[in-house]
């Protein structure tokens, strides 16, 4: 496979958005028990998520089962390895973004 140092990186940040993400789920139900926290969704269609979600960790699990799709064939257009690598940055930026606005 052509991409194998770069679908490795891509895995270790996927595990580390998933960390993260059950950080920040806790938070948000702290937030939401306080009164806090009432939107519908963190990301917007135009960001490339399908997900609807106030949670975080439903656009892990999409990331997870698109980067599973990726794995398993035998060729990855250069095109749809983009469109995750920018997801999954704004994925991550958004959390290290609300981690720090949430303290």
């Amino acid at each position: 496979m052509p991409y194998t140092k770069v679908i490795q990186q891509l895995k270790e940040n996927l595990q580390i958005a998933y960390r993260q993400a059950i950080d920040c789920d806790n938070r948000l139900d702290e937030l939401r028990k306080a009164g806090h926290g009432k939107f519908v969704a963190i990301f917007t269609e135009e960001q490339g998520f399908s997900q609807k979600s106030n949670r975080f960790l439903p656009y892990v699990q999409e990331l997870a089962n698109e980067f599973e799709q990726m794995q398993s064939s035998t060729h990855i257009a250069p095109e749809t390895l983009e469109a995750f690598v920018k997801k999954l940055a704004s994925l991550l930026q958004t959390i290290q973004a609300f981690k720090q606005q949430s303290k």
